[in-house]
């Protein structure tokens, strides 16, 4: 399983992990494939201490950084929330019958690095370690971004739902296109990764494509191969491993979920978003709910919901149970146990290999 994008990032397998767990990038990276923290949460000082963290553990073996920079976005400066939506809120939480949190519980204010201000203070301190990788996400990254990872030698990849954004991305300088089906968990557009990477391919060449969405075997590796990719990027598999930071409840719930079992939705984030579908997705669909507001304000609204629910979700069939939910793709359904991520990248490896032999056969007969 070697492609030219592994010369390139000096890794053993073309396995991209996106993740928001240290741990799971460290440990995806230490296997041979190649760990992405998503940094859009972090403050500069704890993305300092968490990149520090994995430069003692990966000893010089490559990973990257991934941040959200999308077009439009509501200024944070002073947020005011609807009155109608709070009490939304509010309405939906006491309706589930989910505590308030102990005074010592309290959520702090929310942050997420989604302007070019922010994000460039971030990319600061991810330049001031050892990347190989800026991932961009929601948007093309500003050319002096471009400029100054390529000034670097850093490699600037960029996620895109549709090929007209892949064309856009490799106008930007992007030198790396992860093409994203609506398959996939998070963030995500409406074309599937069956039709949508050997578009993305076919409009961007020579430039190397990544495949995501909905991608957790080796089998589902070999086909992301024969579309023309050169590599997968996943990020739900990595959910289930041993080493994630998932919410216990939810990951349960992961467990069991099929396929079918996701939804995109708005209530998180204010931007569609794959996710577990949950009563919570489903209340923020009925007639009652207010549209959810303009990234980042619906994430800053829900954020001490959020942590109520996680908190007393612990209680299977609880109202806080039953509202529990997080970014997850249509690969769910085969995630069905808990797994060190190691195994993950050498079951993907197995997978693959063994679909290269049936293939290497079927052309011998």
């Amino acid at each position: 399983m070697h492609t030219p994008v592994c010369d390139t990032l000096g890794i053993e397998f073309p396995i991209f992990a996106f993740s928001h767990c240290r741990d799971v990038v460290a440990a995806v990276t230490n296997a041979g494939g190649f760990g992405v923290l998503g940094a859009v949460a972090h403050s500069p000082e704890t993305l300092d201490v968490d990149l520090a963290w994995i430069d003692e553990q990966t000893k010089g073996k490559p990973y990257g950084v991934d941040l959200l920079l999308p077009v439009n976005f509501a200024d944070t400066a002073s947020p005011l929330f609807p009155a109608e939506h709070v009490a939304f809120v509010e309405d939906v939480l006491a309706r589930y019958g989910v505590p308030e949190l102990p005074e010592h519980r309290q959520a702090p204010a929310v942050s997420l690095s989604v302007s070019p201000q922010a994000a460039g203070t971030l990319l600061d301190v991810a330049f001031g370690h050892p990347i190989r990788l800026f991932a961009s996400a929601l948007g093309p990254p500003p050319r002096d971004v471009v400029s100054r990872a390529k000034d670097r030698g850093v490699v600037v990849a960029a996620l895109v739902g549709t090929a007209e954004h892949a064309r856009r991305q490799q106008a930007a300088g992007v030198d790396l296109i992860v093409a994203q089906g609506t398959e996939a968990g998070g963030h995500t557009g409406t074309i599937s990764t069956m039709v949508l990477v050997p578009e993305v391919v076919r409009a961007v060449s020579p430039t190397p494509v990544l495949a995501a969405g909905g991608i957790v075997t080796g089998a589902q590796v070999a086909a992301a191969m024969a579309l023309g990719a050169q590599g997968v990027w996943c990020g739900s598999v990595w959910l289930t491993t041993q080493e994630a930071e998932t919410d216990p409840a939810v990951q349960r719930k992961m467990l069991a979920a099929t396929s079918g079992d996701t939804v995109r939705s708005r209530s998180l984030t204010g931007k569609p978003a794959r996710m577990l579908r949950s009563a919570w997705t489903d209340e923020w669909e009925s007639e009652a709910a207010p549209a959810p507001l303009q990234m980042p304000l619906q994430t800053m609204l829900t954020a001490r919901a959020q942590q109520r629910i996680n908190r007393s979700a612990g209680t299977e069939g609880s109202g806080a149970y039953q509202l529990a939910t997080y970014y997850v793709g249509q690969g769910v359904g085969l995630m069905d146990r808990v797994r060190p991520a190691r195994q993950v990248v050498e079951q993907m490896v197995a997978g693959y290999l063994a679909v290269a032999e049936r293939f290497a056969a079927q052309l011998d007969g």
